[in-house]
Formats: C-alpha cells, sequence, structure tokens
C-alpha cells in the first residue's frame, strides 16, 4: 500500500495505544432480482497521537460490524510520520483521485484549521498545531488518502541529513 513511498516505516500495532475516529459511513445499495440489498462501508482512521497512523475500509450488511471491520484494517496500515513540536515539518501537497490536500506547519497555539475528513487524520496523527486546505473532491474516501499522501511525503531532519549524507547540524546552517 505504501511502496510509492520511501521513507515511509510501517508500525506493528502490538503496545500501541491506538485510538480510532470514524470519518465516515455510508450506505450502499444493491439492486437485485428479488429488490434492493443495503450495506454500510465505513471508512475509520486509527492513531495513537503521537505520529502513528492508519486508515481501513470495513463493508458489511450492519454499521457497527463495518466499523470493526475497519478498524482491524486501519491496524494492519499503520505508518509513521515525523512531527516537530505537535506540527509538520514543512509544507506539504497530497493528492489521490480527484482531491487534493494542503497541509502547512503553523505557529503554537494555532489548533487543527481542517475540516472533515483532514482534520480526522491530523487528529489521530498527533498534529495539534496545522493550517490545511481541501480542494477538489470531498469524497471522504479520496481525501483521506489524499492527507495520507501528503503525510508521506513528509520528511524530518534526521531523514533530511541521512540522505544528503551530512551532519544534523549542517541541514539548519545550509
Amino acid at each position: 500500500m505504501y511502496q510509492k513511498y520511501k521513507n515511509a516505516e510501517l508500525v506493528k500495532p502490538g503496545g500501541l495505544e491506538l485510538k480510532d475516529r470514524l470519518v465516515g459511513v455510508q450506505r450502499v445499495t444493491k439492486v437485485t432480482k428479488g429488490g434492493r440489498a443495503f450495506g454500510f462501508s465505513a471508512i475509520v482512521v486509527v492513531g495513537d497521537e503521537n505520529g502513528v497512523v492508519g486508515h481501513g475500509l470495513g463493508k458489511s450488511k450492519e454499521v457497527a460490524d463495518a466499523i470493526s471491520k475497519a478498524v482491524e484494517d486501519a491496524k494492519k496500515n499503520l505508518v509513521r510520520i515525523p512531527l516537530n513540536k505537535g506540527t509538520l515539518p514543512h509544507e506539504q501537497k497530497g493528492k489521490y483521485g480527484g482531491a487534493r490536500v494542503y497541509i502547512q506547519p503553523a505557529s503554537h497555539g494555532t489548533g487543527v484549521i481542517a475540516g472533515g475528513a483532514v482534520r480526522s487524520v491530523l487528529e489521530a496523527v498527533g498534529v495539534h498545531d496545522v493550517l490545511s486546505k481541501s480542494q477538489g473532491s470531498s469524497n471522504p474516501h479520496n481525501v483521506v488518502k489524499a492527507t495520507f499522501d501528503a503525510l508521506l511525503q513528509l520528511r524530518g531532519a534526521g531523514t533530511i541529513a541521512a540522505q544528503r549524507g551530512i551532519s544534523l547540524e549542517k541541514v539548519f546552517k545550509g
């Protein structure tokens, strides 16, 4: 799932205090010879609010079953995101399908300025101060994946120093 991201660090769910956030539940209908068959699909974001986050999709005939399936799926897709004192290391754009998301670090006390699906993901990661803008499609599935695209492209100072083969102090002195 995260193969195209070079610095994506996958995390095992064992020992983590994960909190799940329901992003959305949709009622889906399948029209058959005998009438309409209703089902539900749920998208959930789980995170430890300290840099680890994952998202999952669950489908079932019952809402509760769909949510529990989504939580289990999300726990299989956990990834670590670099944070910098409750905000992001740098600004980043992400896209998936028709959804575009822009996230930008903010000074302490700003809060999470984000709407809907983006807010759920950023709060699950543990970001406390951030500015964001969601453009294009407002489909929660694509917005969550676009937000993950932006978060997975983030690089911490240690990662940049390692990639350039220089010390951490040299990164900041430039």
